[in-house]
């Protein structure tokens, strides 16, 4: 029997016709995402399976691999490789883009949000347009809506954090962020900026006594192995930005572009909801591994914030703008 292409064809199964064709056609772009967060941290299981249904909606003409765990760069490495081009993709706090976007940083105001109804309002709404526009004069892009870093704690390992005199000397690691550097400042600390890849090693050795950072970031860094407490100040909301190169971006065709912004974003919601419910059981969790909580009255913190000229300052620092729109999301500010 003589054997012609179409013949072979014929004979495979329909999967493996379809594999073939989507493997020839893999090929066409193949861009990276990089973040800093561990494997098991919601924004990498969604990103992933954004990635997943990016490819399937393409036919296989756009691979995104996601790269997490700062596996290609620190913070500031991976901002400066985005820009480049070196990477397509990457996952940046606002905490931190706000080194080279300050106006990002107005989400990061001590106690500014009451909730995440204020906080999706004001991201969803006009504050979140004007923070993705200042993004863009900068020569980024952002993919999708803001996606949900979750309210930050502090943890300490020596003794719990009740009250802003609790933090009278107290050395804390923070991101290299002026604003988080700022505010526990105000409160009385002595802040110490270090890269999350490094966090872990300086708890452990106590280089510093404690950090701030949300649950799902404490619990996938496994923070509790070297941490006795965690206060529940919630003390900043912080959101993350899926940033692009436009460039890349631009290069691709514009129906894949369509299906980029559709699937990320769908991605960034599910994150969100992912990253709220996953602070509601993560207590309990950490709690069995040995963290021990710690209830706050938040108006001691916020009376001291304002005692210190904190809001006053960042009020001018932003302008009139910047903090108008966040005052019209969450009231105003003292």
């Amino acid at each position: 029997m003589k054997l012609t292409r179409r013949s072979t064809l014929a004979a495979l199964p329909l999967v493996a016709i379809i594999g073939a064709t989507r493997a020839r056609a893999a090929a066409q772009f193949t861009y990276k995402l990089a973040t800093g967060q561990a494997p098991s941290h919601p924004v990498n299981v969604q990103a992933k399976a954004a990635a997943a249904r990016i490819l399937e909606a393409t036919g296989g003409r756009l691979q995104i691999d996601v790269f997490p765990a700062a596996q290609l760069g620190t913070d500031a490495q991976l901002l400066s490789q985005v820009r480049l081009g070196g990477v397509q993709f990457i996952n940046l706090a606002s905490s931190v883009l706000a080194t080279y976007v300050p106006d990002a940083g107005i989400v990061n105001i001590g106690f500014a949000f009451d909730g995440y109804d204020k906080v999706w309002q004001a991201m969803d709404g006009e504050l979140g347009g004007f923070i993705s526009k200042q993004i863009s004069q900068k020569g980024l892009m952002t993919i999708g809506k803001s996606w949900n870093n979750g309210f930050r704690e502090i943890t300490s390992s020596e003794k719990p954090i009740h009250t802003p005199a609790d933090l009278a000397s107290f050395k804390i690691r923070v991101p290299n962020a002026p604003l988080l550097t700022s505010l526990f400042k105000a409160l009385g600390a002595y802040p110490t900026p270090i890269d999350f890849s490094e966090v872990y090693t300086a708890l452990q050795t106590h280089l510093v006594e404690g950090q701030e950072n949300p649950l799902a970031i404490i619990n996938s860094a496994k923070l509790y192995e070297v941490q006795k407490y965690c206060s529940l100040s919630s003390h900043v909301w912080d959101g993350y930005w899926i940033l692009g190169n436009p460039a890349a971006f631009q290069a691709l065709p514009a129906d894949i572009q369509a299906i980029v912004l559709k699937e990320f974003t769908a991605a960034g919601l599910a994150e969100r909801a992912d990253t709220q419910a996953l602070e509601s059981s993560l207590q309990k969790d950490m709690a069995a591994k040995g963290l021990t909580f710690v209830d706050v009255d938040k108006s001691q913190f916020r009376a001291k914030l304002a005692s210190a000229g904190f809001y006053a300052d960042w009020k001018a620092k932003f302008g009139d703008e910047t903090w108008g729109l966040l005052e019209q999301a969450v009231g105003k500010l003292a």
